[in-house]
């Protein structure tokens, strides 16, 4: 493989990496083109962009729990419903269409990103701790089956959940989404491997993600919430437009 591919696999991978950690994101869904065009088959390119995402999420993780940017009851409900929904996904990935699945997940990513970027007050944060349990419990099942189906981690889709339905603190979403993510990522790294991964890729990739994740995650804490929340809008747009281009082209 040329040295270029290589160079622009590792630009793209430290980019979206930092971006990721930046807001809470592990956003496989915009690194996932370049990784499979780049990739031996797409099955490998799927497999390495998976072993990437996990590796960018557990990175920044690392930074945000020093800071104490982590939920752990909320991680706690979300996490085993998140696994058991990305397994469950996997097992019927074959018998449905995922371009079309695709393009509802973009469309979702873009209205997510238009209400958070829509001028009002920060949202509101759910007072009954019940109601918020029960969105994480849905939330993590929902878009862990999803995940499975596509092959995707899908925190750009867990993180408005989080923000509109948990009533999740912005600051601690951030790294409680990424741990969710993690736990995601291992499931689907482990159902990629028996497949074939593209492990040239997944080591370029993985190496580049890491101080970017580092970088993004370590300025999170400089933003406010509303910065916060602007940041977090603004890419899911990026992702969602990237999601139906992805299903489209």
């Amino acid at each position: 493989m040329h040295w270029l591919v290589f160079a622009a696999v590792a630009a793209w991978s430290f980019t979206t990496a930092f971006a990721g950690g930046l807001v809470g994101l592990v956003l496989g869904n915009i690194r996932l083109p370049v990784i499979v065009f780049a990739a031996s088959s797409p099955a490998a390119g799927a497999g390495a962009n998976i072993g990437i995402s996990g590796v960018a999420a557990a990175t920044a993780f690392v930074t945000h729990l020093r800071a104490g940017r982590i939920d752990w009851r909320l991680v706690a409900w979300m996490v085993p419903p998140s696994v058991a929904g990305a397994v469950g996904g996997s097992m019927v990935a074959a018998h449905l269409p995922g371009d079309a699945l695709l393009i509802v997940i973009g469309v979702a990513l873009l209205v997510f990103g238009i209400d958070l970027l829509r001028p009002r007050r920060v949202p509101p944060r759910r007072q009954e701790s019940g109601s918020g349990v029960r969105a994480a419990v849905i939330a993590g099942a929902v878009i862990g089956f999803l995940g499975g189906v596509v092959g995707l981690i899908l925190g750009s889709l867990r993180m408005p959940a989080l923000l509109r339905f948990v009533g999740a603190d912005p600051l601690r979403a951030v790294g409680t989404n990424l741990l969710v993510g993690v736990c995601v990522g291992v499931a689907g790294i482990a159902a990629h491997a028996p497949s074939g991964v593209d492990w040239t890729l997944f080591a370029v990739g993985a190496t580049a993600s890491i101080p970017g994740a580092l970088l993004g995650s370590r300025l999170t804490g400089r933003l406010d919430e509303r910065r916060l929340l602007l940041a977090v809008g603004t890419i899911l747009l990026v992702a969602g437009t990237a999601a139906i281009l992805q299903a489209t082209l």
